[in-house]
């Protein structure tokens, strides 16, 4: 069992586990997939942690994307030079993308732009700092929660960019969410249905630059479709810890599953009710209880309720009998990227023993900036 520890004493519950060879596995396999380090944009809101960009950037992965500015701060403290912030920058975070900007002024930052108005309010800072500000054009192609329509407006809105002073249009960000396909030539369909609804953009940008654009497309369901495109960069992001919800879903992804959370029994209230030491302050709770995590090493439980600080499983006779208070389980998260925003730290396993502790530094909503 990959997964049982050792040492399980050393390790208070519940607790976030990283298995470091199983990441740098899907690191290797993130790169195989991509046909080179120079395509991945990986997202890095998985897991927030500066030692796994450290792993990154030791294979040769020298690009990268998040969500916050806190996560951008992050990798640009861990070594990253190039970095996409993929949210649309409002209110004060317009200025903290300045003050990052002016922190590291070695680290290329972008942002997206979806529309006018923050365009004009980004290029107005930029124009008061003396400063330029690169931003790529956010496309909506189905997934409708952000980005611009592929309509004709889209092409005008590229034309209105590329009139702004300080504004440096860096390229496309066209991400497809949701497609979710769970069959690959299913998905794969949907996928370039999508995608060609911006041939028309990206033909016009390509006119008018030269060049191809610099495109980054997709996120983990869709990576291995936009693998087989030309001239686009891929940011797949959960793959690097994986969790069931997309380890089920999704074939031909080789990844393995980097990422647990130890909890232990803590009681027995009556006969057939377990309760762990698992709730929703410590796994990701957005999804129906049933589909919140899979426990590795018990058998015959349903998961009957859970709370902040508990989670209530109904067992059979036969297996309420054979638990015990204290008794170590390893729960697989069902979506691990918010389950690791609830911790701290993460202890690092290698061949069944504690290692580190690793801090999930951009957990936090601000650092320094």
């Amino acid at each position: 069992m990959w997964y049982q520890l050792k040492n399980p004493d050393e390790v208070i519950s519940p607790s976030l586990l990283f298995y470091e060879d199983r990441i740098r596995h899907n690191v290797r396999s993130m790169i195989s997939i991509a046909g080179g380090a120079d395509r991945l944009v990986p997202h890095i809101k998985t897991h927030k942690c500066a030692e796994i960009v450290a792993i990154q950037l030791e294979q040769g992965i020298s690009k990268f994307k998040c969500a916050t500015i806190a996560e951008a701060e992050m990798l640009a403290n861990a070594g990253a030079k190039w970095i996409l912030i993929s949210y649309q920058m409002v209110g004060p975070n317009i200025a903290r993308l300045f003050k990052l900007k002016n922190a590291f002024p070695y680290v290329t930052f972008s942002s997206l732009v979806d529309n006018e108005k923050s365009a004009d309010q980004l290029n107005a800072v930029a124009l008061d700092q003396g400063l330029k500000v690169s931003v790529f054009l956010d496309v909506n192609n189905g997934m409708n929660r952000s980005g611009h329509p592929t309509d004709v407006t889209l092409l005008s809105l590229y034309r209105y960019l590329t009139t702004l002073s300080h504004v440096e249009f860096g390229g496309l960000h066209i991400y497809d969410g949701h497609i979710r396909n769970p069959e690959f030539s299913e998905r794969k369909a949907a996928a370039d249905e999508a995608f060609n609804s911006v041939l028309p953009l990206i033909d016009l940008v390509k006119n008018d630059i030269g060049r191809d654009p610099m495109i980054i497309t997709g996120g983990s369901p869709s990576f291995t479709v936009h693998a087989l495109r030309d001239n686009v960069f891929l940011s797949p992001g959960t793959n690097v810890l994986w969790d069931y919800g997309y380890g089920d879903r999704f074939d031909g992804q080789p990844f393995e599953h980097a990422a647990l959370i130890l909890t232990r029994v803590v009681s027995k209230p009556t006969a057939g009710i377990v309760t762990i030491d698992l709730g929703h302050k410590a796994i990701a709770a957005e999804n129906p209880i049933e589909n919140r995590f899979r426990l590795l090493n018990l058998n015959g439980y349903t998961v009957v309720g859970q709370s902040e600080e508990h989670g209530v499983l109904q067992v059979s006779a036969e297996v309420w009998d054979s638990v015990s208070i204290g008794d170590v389980l390893y729960a697989l998260p069902y979506h691990i990227c918010p389950s690791v925003a609830l911790h701290d730290f993460a202890t690092i396993i290698e061949d069944g023993a504690v290692k580190a502790e690793w801090k999930i530094v951009a957990r936090n909503r601000r650092l320094s900036i």
